[in-house]
This record gives structure tokens, sequence and C-alpha cells, in this order.
């Protein structure tokens, strides 16, 4: 699934074409994808002009200027493209086949559209004034990227805690928008392990996940997120942060810290792969 980096990479290559555009025709192909569309949602869109684009946690955003809120989640295997250049000419993955084209937004300019093979996204109006307050983000905690996610607040939110720091990290209530991948990667840097008990590690070492996060995030959004799978960027690019991984999908290689010495391993946490050194991870 998409995380924090991929979503924020897509909203970042949507934006050109769809901020301050107006939607002259929605085209919905199908009734439902993970959920049923919303009432009327192709006749609520048409005419609406978007009036910014956002990211809430791995939710996009899109902000209309009649008061009401698309949100759009990718699922497992969803992708928005512009202009379909994301096909060579040639060659079509079969993960974009034209039956996987299920809802497609025209501005006059630029046409973009939802492709999902595996149909786990969805999308859903909702006002905008009511946003923090929908079912989708009332029980959501600070994004990591923002004020909210500061030291103070996760060596509070840890305390106490008797759930691994990999899944207390992971919890969307604690942090927004985080998810295996870049959990795996900052407890590596940071020298955690994932299995360690979030309300028994040092505040200092608390605090010292907050910066490493915040990097953790910030470099792989700039390499366009991680493709693994079914990421694509907005053009249809791939993401490259796949190619620095410390630990993620690196079961039995060296573990690249400087002087270690140790081996990555796979350990399975509520039904997850976490990967990470045994030596230096502690």
């Amino acid at each position: 699934m998409p995380e924090l980096p991929e979503v924020e990479t897509v909203r970042r290559g949507l934006a050109p074409a769809l901020e301050g555009a107006r939607l002259t025709q929605v085209d919905v192909n199908r009734p439902d994808l993970r959920w049923p569309f919303p009432t009327d949602m192709s006749a609520r869109l048409t005419g609406a002009t978007i009036t910014a684009l956002g990211r809430r946690s791995k939710y996009l955003l899109a902000h209309l200027d009649r008061g009401e809120t698309l949100i759009v989640h990718l699922g497992m295997s969803g992708r928005m493209v512009v202009d379909d250049t994301r096909l060579g000419q040639f060659h079509r993955d079969p993960a974009w086949l034209p039956r996987h084209d299920h809802v497609v937004f025209h501005t006059g300019t630029h046409r973009v559209t939802f492709n999902d093979a595996r149909r786990f996204g969805f999308m859903d109006l909702v006002a905008t004034d009511a946003l923090e307050t929908s079912r989708h983000f009332v029980r959501m905690g600070p994004e990591p990227l923002g004020n909210g996610f500061n030291e103070d607040y996760l060596v509070a939110a840890f305390a106490g805690r008797n759930t691994p720091v990999k899944s207390a990290l992971l919890d969307q209530r604690i942090v927004a928008g985080l998810g295996n991948i870049y959990v795996c990667e900052a407890l590596h840097r940071a020298g955690i392990s994932p299995l360690r008990k979030a309300g028994r590690i040092a505040s200092p070492r608390v605090r010292s996940l907050v910066p490493i996060i915040r990097d953790v995030l910030g470099e792989a959004i700039e390499a366009g997120g991680s493709s693994l799978r079914d990421h694509r960027q907005a053009d249809g690019e791939l993401g490259y942060f796949q190619h620095t991984f410390r630990v993620y999908d690196r079961e039995g290689t060296p573990c690249p810290t400087d002087g270690c010495g140790g081996t990555i391993r796979r350990t399975v946490q509520a039904g997850r792969s976490s990967f990470h050194c045994v030596i230096c991870q502690r």
C-alpha cells in the first residue's frame, strides 16, 4: 500500500494539472471500488473548481469551491496519472489495462485517470469544514512532518505503552501516514529494535526518533517514493527510494551500519515483516 511519501509524490505530480482547474467532465465507470462511490459523485464534481490539492496521512484531498472535499485513497494498486503519460508507445503494463480506468477527471486541458486493478482504493465526498471530524480522520494523530509531531508529543504518546515500538509507530492514532517501509528504515537509523516495548525506551532515544522519521520521509519524497510492485508517480515514472533501503526487504544481507558486522533479519510482527539488525538495534 502506498505510504505517506508515495501519496505526497502523487499529490505534487497532480498539483500543476488540478490546482485551480475546473472539472469539465468526470467519468465514473463503475458503481464502486472498495466501497460504493458517493451518491451522484459525477454530478457533484462536474463544474467544480479544485481550489487546492492536499494530503492527510495516506489520503489525497481535493478541496472544491462548492464546500466539499474529494477524498481519494489509492488502496493497494491505485494510481492517478496525468494525460496517459504512464504508457510507452509499444508496451502496456497489464496493470494499466483500460478496463481498470475507473474514474477519469477532465479539465479541458488535462485528463487525470484513476486506475486501480485490485479495486482496494476508494473515494468519498465530505463537507470541507467537517473534514477533521469525518470518519476518516476523527481519530487520526498528527502529521509526522507537521509541528504537532514533536519530541515532547512522542515521549508522552509512548509513556506506559506495552506494545512494540514498531506497532506504536504504525498506529495511525499516534502518528498519521507512517507505514511498514519507513518505520523499519527509521528504527534502523535510530538503533532501536522494532521488538522493544515503546514504553520502555529511554526518553532521549524516543526524542531522537522525531528528526530521524522526518529525514527518512523527506528523503523518500525527494526520491519520488518507493516503487515495489505498483507505485508510480503522476507522470508514470518509478520512485527511487527503494535503491537506498538500509534494511527493508534486505533479509540476509550485511548491516550497512559502519563497524556493525551484523546481518539483516526478517521478523513477523502482527502479520507484517519487520527487517532489522539484531546487533546494532537494541
